[in-house]
């Protein structure tokens, strides 16, 4: 692993958050999301974020993550910019499929750092907790067995799904 970090300071309380720069970087979003994709089989996601600069470049390693895991071909549906309640309807209106959420914060004891926050749902819309797949992809990312990329033949693809989000 070429830059390690602490998973259980991470991944814990169903989701993953940490400082960046600190304790998270931008690779630790495509270990979750490959490890995500093999431990739930999921050949689609939905996947958001919002808004910040810094979760941007995270929610891309995210979907990229997801795509090359393994051999799943996983179709990842980015929305962009949205809320929990927009990632969620746009989750079911793609048939019940998982999805990702993926925040930035001020952290609180840090000047200039921020805290980004990894929150995974499963196809029913439920937040995925320690039991239904967080410990799973904590223990493939600290024993270094974060699915390796694809060939482009097995490789899944990120198509913009702006277009499913409700406006309030």
């Amino acid at each position: 692993m070429l830059s390690p970090i602490d998973t259980g300071a991470v991944i814990r309380d169903d989701r993953a958050a940490g400082t960046f720069p600190g304790e998270i970087h931008e690779g630790v979003a495509w270990w979750i999301a490959a490890c995500y994709v093999v431990v739930s089989s999921a050949r689609q996601m939905a996947v958001a974020h919002d808004g910040h600069p810094t979760t941007a470049v995270f929610h891309d390693r995210f979907c990229r993550g997801a795509i090359n895991a393994q051999h799943y071909r996983c179709h990842v549906a980015d929305l962009g910019a949205a809320d929990e309640a927009q990632l969620l309807h746009a989750m079911a209106a793609l048939g019940g499929i998982p999805g990702a959420l993926l925040t930035t914060t001020a952290a609180a004891d840090a000047d200039g750092w921020w805290t980004v926050t990894i929150r995974l749902y499963d196809a029913g819309g439920q937040p995925v907790t320690e039991e239904t797949g967080w410990a799973a992809v904590r223990n493939k990312i600290a024993r270094d067995q974060v699915p390796i990329p694809v060939n482009d033949q097995a490789k899944g693809r990120i198509t913009d799904r702006r277009d499913l989000l409700e406006t309030p």
